[in-house]
């Protein structure tokens, strides 16, 4: 398994249900989370290879809200656990 990792936005998203792209608990879910935040609870994490892209989730191709690519080492879960913990201790 590589070490690249795809996040949206609409992971993050407390609006979506699970089925529409919300992969974490409402408890640490953001209402409209931004990907310039994102980028940053990932860089506070010591991820140093953070990349914005222009691209959207296949599913909500019209919001255009972006992605982000970074190099991780552990699972995706985890890493999408990680930021949530640290995008809900900003708020």
């Amino acid at each position: 398994m590589g070490t690249e990792r795809i996040l949206y936005p609409c992971y993050f998203n407390g609006a979506f249900s699970r089925a529409e792209g919300r992969r974490i608990s409402k408890k640490h879910a953001l209402k409209s989370p931004k990907i310039q935040d994102i980028e940053r609870a990932a860089r506070d994490l010591g991820i140093s290879q953070v990349v914005i892209e222009p691209n959207s989730h296949p599913a909500h191709w019209s919001r255009r809200e972006g992605r982000l690519r970074v190099n991780w080492q552990g699972s995706k879960e985890l890493l999408i656990q990680k930021i949530a913990l640290k995008l809900s201790e900003k708020q």
